[in-house]
């Protein structure tokens, strides 16, 4: 099964991804995880990357679209993947229709003022990386699994939250038409706790 996850920033996408690729034994591709693991090992290209997503903006599509080729052709996508991040743009879209064919795309649907609650709130331990949101930690700024530190990304403040966001609106929402036309799109309400958004993503895909 090829599934892509669409969804804004802070949808919970990331969340539901992980679960869903355990579930259907589909390995979880992650853009963003790609790019990370590139800045934090400084590598040339994770560099170029992190010029783009400290102002809130895309990554270009030549980049992107290269790295993901590479990844798709490795042996453990052979069943099927779950494509989380990407694409962003019909472009990309376009780009990855020539060598994958997608079976269906996920649209986890969020509120505006949601999607900024959950991000500006968000905090990430800097050792492990677990995700937390500050109106659970009750005041503790350290993880509970690793006890390390918790920070907020350079690109989870309320400027460049916007910045994305209107980015997003802007690039990636024609997507939902895109794939609607196809007749491969399932719209989600990912506006529910955790789990409740799990079921109904399941309840879709069948």
């Amino acid at each position: 099964m090829n599934v892509i996850l669409l969804g804004a920033p802070g949808a919970g996408k990331g969340t539901q991804a992980v679960r869903l690729a355990e579930k259907y034994n589909i390995p979880h591709i992650s853009t963003g995880d790609i790019f990370r693991s590139n800045i934090k090992g400084q590598t040339p290209i994770g560099m170029v990357a992190k010029s783009y997503i400290d102002k809130g903006q895309l990554v270009p599509d030549e980049v992107t679209i290269q790295i993901v080729k590479e990844r798709l052709e490795k042996e453990d996508c052979k069943n099927g993947y779950l494509l989380d991040g990407f694409p962003r743009t019909v472009s990309q879209a376009e780009a990855l229709d020539t060598f994958s064919k997608v079976e269906a795309v996920v649209n986890v649907d969020v509120p505006l003022g949601k999607l900024l609650k959950r991000i500006t709130g968000r905090r990430v331990c800097a050792k492990c990386g677990e995700s937390y949101h500050v109106d659970y930690l009750n005041g503790s700024t350290t993880c509970a699994k690793c006890g390390a530190e918790l920070i907020q990304r350079a690109d989870d403040n309320e400027e460049t939250v916007g910045a994305r966001l209107e980015v997003y609106q802007k690039s990636t929402a024609p997507l939902i038409e895109y794939y609607e036309n196809k007749g491969v799109l399932l719209t989600v309400d990912g506006d529910g706790d955790i789990e409740k958004v799990f079921n109904s993503i399941c309840e879709k895909l069948g």
